[in-house]
């Protein structure tokens, strides 16, 4: 699947070596040697996916990732994580963080290129279903958080029902969903929650899949509707 990738490594070796291996199956590679230089390129070219080594001098990747993250049109980004560091509290920080790969090094590049590629694919795929994979519609998440604040201003003229099926939310889906009927956007939600965009995302498409409803607005008006909220 071809794509355009910006990677980011301090090492001249392997950076020469990962984008010549990329770019022989199919990908366009653009690349930086620090973070700074890879912000930069992620603002030009505006990549389908970034590949970062987490222990770089100034900036690490940790802190790349974080300022992507803050970034609205790079909240969905895919990101992969490529280190020496491979231990399992390592990765688990990757995670944390927001990175949706963590592969240690040393690593065969057919394993990378399956993993950029497996992400391309879920990326595409929720273009292709109207989900985050692409930058956010400020605009349209302007137009929504207005509904919402109308919905929720029309609470007490809604009527509650007991729900014809009982769902099952877990406890950190059904912290989502109060935020997201409080008017909170996904980035407020995850700094709420101390968590990442990502995982807030994954959350709140688990909601749509639960509640059978496909936009914000939905789902607030099924959860006021069938009384599944728990905050005031």
């Amino acid at each position: 699947m071809p794509g355009q990738l910006v990677l980011v490594d301090d090492e001249p070796g392997l950076r020469e070596a990962v984008q010549a291996y990329l770019e022989d199956s199919g990908f366009v590679v653009n690349t930086a040697s620090n973070a700074k230089e890879g912000w930069e390129l992620v603002q030009q070219k505006l990549p389908d996916l970034v590949i970062t080594d987490v222990m770089m001098p100034q900036v690490d990747g940790y802190q790349f990732l974080k300022q992507l993250r803050e970034d609205p049109r790079f909240q969905s980004l895919p990101v992969v994580f490529l280190t020496a560091k491979g231990m399992t509290g390592d990765r688990i920080q990757g995670y944390a963080a927001g990175c949706d790969a963590y592969l240690p090094k040393p690593f065969d590049p057919d394993e990378l290129v399956a993993i950029v590629t497996r992400l391309l694919k879920q990326r595409e795929s929720l273009k292709a279903s109207g989900g985050s994979g692409d930058a956010p519609d400020v605009a349209d998440m302007a137009r929504q958080i207005a509904e919402i604040r109308a919905i929720l201003m029309q609470r007490g003229a809604i009527a509650q029902s007991t729900p014809s099926v009982k769902l099952d939310f877990t406890p950190r889906e059904q912290s989502v969903l109060d935020l997201v009927v409080d008017g909170l956007m996904n980035k407020e939600i995850a700094r709420r929650l101390e968590t990442s965009v990502r995982n807030v995302e994954k959350y709140v498409s688990r909601l749509f899949s639960k509640t059978g409803t496909n936009s914000r607005t939905e789902l607030v008006r099924f959860a006021l509707e069938n009384g599944l909220i728990t905050s005031s």
